[in-house]
């Protein structure tokens, strides 16, 4: 078991992201369509010595363009951003589109005014599909449950395997009995002829108690599904956070007899019957 554990240890990645999962560019360019239209309004602002002028009569044309301003600072109105003023008064980020005076002391105090008159964009559409990139890249964190699913799910077709993925507990009588009213949901569910493999799949670059919780709860987990008669539980981890929570995970090892990585998955393939 010890040999085992260190072999699996030194196996674990660094990352799973491949270069594709970096920018999700259909998104962002979605993202830009939508409001491309009133961008190319605001363009209008760009290159405008008189901007208080500028704004005021791009107001009484269309006064929702003004809408979309918050994207300029890569802020979403859904996020419903705050910020104080002078005075100490705080308001939502979206606050200041409702009146062209308003309009005005958000481009003064952001920047974006002399951002605009000195021509430093050039267009405000290509300009947003840049921070649209970049908001994109702050949400790598979030995809990177749905990367490693993604990743597994790729190397069982690779090899095959039909699976069926977040599939709730209660599809089976005889799991339900085990684990009582636990509202479990398994990320794979392979149904070979002789077994029926109840999959997880999760990948940590970084370390924190969430590692010792997740050992701790599918260390549990396990020996429930596992003495149910043509049931299995399989653990599929990886990732160099576990170096942080090493003593865990190998007591994790004494109660899951199959706890594999990405680098030892073939193993697992193998042995389904």
């Amino acid at each position: 078991m010890s040999d085992r554990f260190n072999e699996f240890m030194a196996q674990l990645k660094e990352t799973h992201f491949t270069l594709s999962d970096y920018v999700d560019f259909p998104k962002v360019a979605a993202n830009v369509e939508a409001i491309s239209i009133k961008l190319n309004q605001l363009n209008y602002l760009i290159g405008q010595e008189d901007m208080d002028l500028a704004v005021r009569r791009l107001w009484d044309e269309n006064p929702k363009v003004f809408s979309v301003l918050d994207v300029l600072i890569a802020v979403r109105a859904k996020d419903k951003k705050k910020a104080i003023d002078s005075y100490g008064s705080v308001h939502l980020v979206s606050d200041y589109f409702s009146s062209p005076e308003l309009v005005i002391q958000f481009l003064n105090e952001t920047g974006l005014a002399e951002v605009f008159r000195t021509k430093q964009i050039k267009n405000l559409v290509d300009y947003v599909f840049g921070i649209e990139v970049g908001l994109d890249s702050n949400a790598r964190k979030n995809r990177g449950g749905h990367i490693m699913e993604d990743f597994v799910a790729k190397i069982l077709t690779r090899n095959g395997l039909s699976f069926e993925q977040e599939v709730y507990y209660t599809e089976f009588p005889e799991i339900v009995k085990a684990l009582g009213a636990d509202n479990k949901r398994f990320d794979f569910v392979i149904r070979a002829q002789k077994k029926t493999y109840l999959i997880e799949a999760n990948f940590y670059t970084g370390g924190g108690s969430k590692l010792n919780e997740v050992a701790r709860s599918y260390s549990e987990l396990a020996p429930k599904i596992n003495a149910v008669p043509g049931y299995e539980f399989v653990w599929i981890t990886d990732g160099i956070g576990w170096e942080s929570a090493r003593n865990k995970l190998e007591e994790a090892f004494a109660h899951i007899p199959n706890i594999y990585n990405l680098t030892n998955i073939v193993e697992f393939i193998k042995s389904i019957e």
